[in-house]
């Protein structure tokens, strides 16, 4: 665990030092800056001008220590449009503040965050793209995930969803033509559709020679705008089975615990103890399916090792995956989480199912000790690995890393542990980080992450082994219908198998969100990427790109 600062008064209460803390950078900027404050459910806010983003953020990054920028929302109302910066310290997750910036319907334009914050580029892009928000001296102001020859804004009041669209094939042309830097230069097309990219991705590369002077990573090939499908989803029982198809590697009960998370605050439901200790160890189990397949499929990627590797990481995915199928009915779109708890008890026989998770935990130490003798013992993946696709911990935090991305630059940073939900707090585990932010340190977090999941998953069952049958209670009594109260919101995350996965929702008064924002990892990852393969070469980009394990369902949404 990690240990106290020494500047952190312990015998004021955990939650008064958040309030506390949260409330004297407020303090601050009413003194330079003109603000009113807001009512977020989820965390103190405060409203500011379109003209004083910058001057705002680089004040709560600098003088008050927020220095990770977890989400942008944007959304319109009835009589403006509205971002928000949700904004949060790496070392304490728990002390946060919302930025909220209200801008006319007539003009939507405010300042960008991204000179102060270069991971709001991304988010903010994507702000213009499906909202029809403008952001003054955006780097690079263009649409994300829909053709440039979009017409509208598809999450925007009274978009036309029936106005035809043409988009015309055009030839990439190379992103760095008219830059000093071209020279004699190659522009090549990596994906949509090639093994390396792991799903639907496109990277735009510039090589002088075989070295990456640039790297534009190209999205949306997969995107349904689930953030409004879920828009249009009650709240009790219809939003839950979208969570898994943001991440088929394996993740999808992380993922639904996320949402879980976040409608559970909202509509003040507490889940009982027993139902948090299940879903702590279908979720770490969950953790384990994921980390086997980034395994698994990076050695394919870097060693083209399918024998041996890949095929010991399948096989005891499936062995995670026979548990998980017995536990939920589903292998791979679990839909086992329920506000308030989970759809129903462990399987029965009991001692079977109990049986069958030591089995796996206890021959887990010998099967690890082969991965690490096939991949961090082999001399090619080291070379391949060590000191390239290097990310230091600060790009990290600036891009928004999260996950074993983060975690493999040295940031120190959990949400398991620093937000504690579910039962995480009552057990021991490890929170594993490797200082070298290179490829080489991103693979053993993984590999040493599937140990804690495992020592997570034993102490659960021995837990639930002798839990009293007349307190197995697996969901809180919640209403048949959920209506939240109108304008509420909250933003709430877990720390899911990539990283930090969070969701924001905003009532109306009715059964379903008035607003469903997803704020995935692999979106910021990919976002930092171009920062780790410039001046590397094409096998090393390679490398990184499955180094950072992205995941297009929660990059496109």
């Amino acid at each position: 665990m990690r240990p106290p600062s020494t500047t952190v008064d312990e015998s004021v209460p955990a939650d008064a030092r958040v309030h506390r803390s949260a409330e004297a950078a407020i303090d601050g900027l009413e003194q330079q800056f003109s603000i009113r404050r807001d009512d977020h459910r989820h965390a103190p806010g405060v409203v500011v001008r379109a003209d004083a983003v910058r001057d705002v953020l680089g004040f709560l990054r600098e003088k008050a220590g927020f220095d990770h920028l977890s989400c942008v929302t944007a959304q319109q109302y009835a009589d403006r449009y509205e971002t928000i910066y949700h904004l949060k310290r790496y070392d304490d997750p728990t002390t946060e503040l919302s930025v909220v910036v209200p801008t006319p319907l007539g003009e939507p334009t405010s300042e960008s965050a991204a000179p102060v914050f270069p991971t709001a580029g991304w988010h903010e892009r994507e702000a213009y793209d499906l909202i029809g928000i403008e952001y003054e001296d955006h780097p690079d102001l263009r649409r994300l995930l829909l053709p440039e020859t979009w017409q509208g804004h598809p999450l925007s009041k009274g978009y036309d969803k029936d106005r035809p669209q043409i988009v015309p094939y055009t030839e990439n042309a190379n992103p760095i033509q008219d830059d000093d830097r071209a020279g004699d230069t190659l522009h090549l097309n990596i994906g949509p559709h090639h093994p390396a990219t792991h799903g639907v991705l496109h990277l735009e590369v510039t090589l002088d020679g075989e070295q990456v002077v640039d790297v534009e990573p190209d999205i949306g090939y997969i995107h349904r705008c689930e953030e409004q499908m879920c828009q249009t989803k009650t709240y009790r029982h219809q939003i839950m089975p979208y969570p898994d198809r943001w991440d088929w590697g394996g993740a999808g009960l992380l993922n639904e615990w996320a949402y879980a998370r976040t409608a559970e605050l909202l509509a003040d439901i507490d889940v009982p103890e027993y139902a948090q200790i299940v879903r702590t160890m279908a979720a770490e189990l969950s953790r384990m399916l994921s980390h086997f397949l980034a395994v698994g499929a990076y050695a394919l990627d870097v060693i083209g090792d399918f024998t041996a590797t890949f095929m010991y990481a399948i096989r005891d995915r499936e062995r995670v995956q026979n548990i998980l199928e017995d536990l939920t009915g589903q292998r791979l779109m679990f839909n086992y989480f329920r506000l308030g708890g989970v759809v129903w008890d462990l399987p029965e026989p009991r001692e079977e199912f109990f049986e069958q998770v030591y089995d796996f935990v206890d021959d887990l130490p010998e099967r690890l000790a082969e991965y690490h003798d096939l991949l961090t013992g082999n001399e090619v993946l080291q070379i391949r690995t060590v000191d390239t696709g290097v990310l230091p911990a600060e790009t990290a935090k600036a891009y928004g890393c999260t996950g074993p991305v983060a975690r493999g630059s040295g940031v120190d940073y959990d949400l398991r542990r620093d937000d504690p939900y579910g039962y995480y707090d009552e057990l021991e585990w490890d929170v594993i980080t490797q200082s070298d932010g290179d490829n080489f340190a991103r693979l053993l977090v993984r590999l040493r992450e599937i140990e804690q999941s495992a020592r997570i998953v034993e102490q659960c069952v021995e837990l639930l082994e002798d839990w009293p049958e007349s307190e197995r209670d697996i969901q809180a009594n919640v209403p048949r219908t959920l209506k939240p109260d109108d304008d509420t919101e909250v933003y709430r995350a877990v720390e899911a198998a990539k990283g930090e996965l969070g969701i924001y929702i905003r009532a109306d008064g009715t059964e379903t969100p008035a607003r469903f924002k997803i704020r995935g990892p692999s979106f910021s990852h990919l976002q930092a990427f171009p920062e780790m393969t410039r001046g590397g070469y094409i096998p090393d980009l390679i490398a990184t790109l499955g180094s950072l394990d992205t995941i297009m369902g929660e990059v496109d949404r």
